[in-house]
């Protein structure tokens, strides 16, 4: 079995149901959210669809007790930022939600691996190594895999190649401070620069505006259709699918820091290698002095926010 738990049942937590299901990649769905019907309603959806999948998918709405014996767990609930709200008004609210949740999921799932994707979801990620007992390999933030697809379909449109000779990350938190290593950002086994001065030499790669881009990209979305959630379910899927095969991958996803790179006691994102057991290290990416900078700041920056939340 394959069974698959999603906590939340707005817009992120549905498609993700949806296309776990409709790509065979989980067999068994529960969805359980605090407005049952919503999740009933989404279930039913999703499982009269059953005709068209890959494979059949036992499909289902619940409660807490029912994740029991889930491989994984995927957590989105939370509100989205209102206009006036603050970023700590923000988190601060989601935490109060992931707290009161926290307990409820684990008591019955004390065995999967936990994928947090409510934002902020470095902030939140934090917070459930903090008020749980799930061991640090089952937990594992979305954190920036969005922002590196969004940073490849960039690059692979520019250079008319596909995303999957485009080799680049990025690192940090999910939010402002993030940033691309260009140091390592690759086409192929060539650093995207030096393949950029093949092209038009007289035109090279303008960073920030690549990664400003990165950065509002998901505001550019909310603006027009006023959410997300197509792209970050994609990237939420895709770590349950690296999970459930076993293949070693590695990606760019929120994970607590032990002093790498001169950061401790905070969740972000480096690159680190998920597979059947969640995370099973991180990759010793070679930075600049500038980029590991970029990288303490953004470690500071989360620090900010979690030194003046409350958690329990």
């Amino acid at each position: 079995m394959r069974k698959v738990t999603i906590i939340g049942a707005g817009n992120v937590g549905a498609t993700i149901a949806y296309t776990l299901a409709v790509e065979g990649v989980a067999n068994e769905i529960v969805i359980i959210d605090i407005k049952k019907e919503k999740a009933e309603g989404e279930a039913i959806d999703i499982a009269q669809g059953g005709q068209f999948f890959r494979e059949d998918v036992k499909i289902s709405s619940g409660d807490y007790e029912d994740a029991v014996d889930s491989d994984i767990v995927v957590i989105t609930s939370g509100m989205a930022r209102k206009p006036g709200m603050t970023r700590l008004d923000l988190a601060q609210t989601n935490i109060n939600i992931l707290c009161s949740i926290a307990p409820q999921i684990t008591k019955y799932a004390p065995n999967a691996v936990y994928v947090i994707v409510s934002n902020p979801v470095d902030v939140m990620t934090y917070v459930f190594h903090k008020v749980t007992n799930i061991p640090e390999n089952r937990i594992i933030g979305s954190g920036n895999s969005l922002d590196t697809a969004r940073l490849r379909y960039w690059l692979s449109n520019h250079f008319e190649i596909s995303q999957q000779n485009v080799h680049a990350y990025v690192l940090g938190e999910h939010g402002d401070s993030s940033f691309v290593p260009w140091s390592q950002a690759a086409i192929c086994t060539t650093n995207v620069d030096d393949y950029q001065k093949v092209l038009d030499p007289e035109k090279p790669l303008d960073h920030a505006a690549i990664e400003e881009y990165v950065r509002k990209s998901g505001g550019e979305v909310i603006a027009r259709k006023g959410a997300t959630f197509y792209a970050v379910a994609g990237a939420a899927v895709d770590i349950c699918k690296i999970i459930f095969s076993g293949i070693e991958t590695a990606l760019a996803v929120s994970t607590m820091m032990h002093g790498e790179y001169g950061v401790d006691d905070v969740c972000l994102s480096t690159v680190a290698i998920v597979g059947k057991d969640g995370v099973k290290g991180k990759i010793p990416t070679t930075l600049t002095a500038e980029e590991e900078a970029k990288l303490q700041h953004s470690a500071k920056c989360l620090r900010n926010v979690i030194d003046q939340i409350t958690y329990q």
